[in-house]
């Protein structure tokens, strides 16, 4: 997988990018966990996610924040790192400009990112949430959420705990013109350890939702 340097608002970023070879190709950009917690874009969950994008038949673009691995800078609260991720989405459609279709997908901290960038650039057609952590940041943001999505969590997350979730959801579904899904894999801990119990389930979902709102955009 080609790795790349590519500018950021505060120096120099590193992702790992995975193209299709077909010029109109979906993109999607995937989002990691809290850099002070150890989150870099090489977490299990975000490294299975880029996958799982990919073999749908997006182009996949992930990267590190800045201070993380080869990225440039020091973590700044969420504000730079936001502002990271619109960097990569810029640099990520600048080498994809036939594509038609635009996702977002983040895990817990990435996940908070990435409904913040979804907010702030309508051309995002989905979103993926795994393990939102609904009880540490505020997600009243999404005042109304401007495109239907997945949310994902396990049933035994201690950081991010399920009940917040789905008050998270809950509000999410009382605005009308998007569809929220939500799905829970039994037994699996904020970070889906196991792999063939949670981290598979999980995944599984993860590519049924993307295909089936592909599916259903090319009738």
């Amino acid at each position: 997988m080609p790795e790349l340097i590519f500018a950021g608002p505060d120096g120099r970023l590193e992702g790992r990018y995975h193209p299709q070879p077909i010029p109109d190709a979906p993109i999607a950009i995937i989002l990691h966990p809290h850099p002070q917690f150890g989150g870099t874009m090489n977490n299990r969950v975000v490294y299975n996610l880029h996958y799982a994008f990919h073999k749908i038949g997006f182009t996949v673009m992930r990267f590190n924040f800045r201070g993380v691995g080869r990225s440039q800078g020091e973590f700044d609260q969420g504000v730079g790192e936001l502002s990271d991720a619109a960097a990569a989405l810029d640099y990520l459609q600048a080498m994809n400009p036939n594509s038609k279709h635009c996702w977002v997908a983040g895990f817990s901290f990435g996940a908070w990112i990435g409904m913040q960038l979804l907010m702030r650039r309508p051309e995002i057609t989905g979103f993926i949430s795994v393990s939102p952590p609904a009880n540490m940041y505020d997600f009243s943001f999404l005042a109304p959420c401007p495109a239907s999505g997945l949310i994902i969590n396990g049933s035994a997350d201690r950081v991010a705990p399920p009940k917040d979730t789905e008050t998270l959801v809950g509000k999410l579904r009382e605005q009308k013109g998007i569809t929220i899904s939500h799905e829970v894999v039994e037994g699996a801990d904020h970070f889906f350890r196991d792999d063939e119990e949670h981290m598979a389930p999980m995944i599984g979902s993860v590519q049924s939702y993307v295909r089936r709102r592909l599916t259903e955009s090319s009738r």
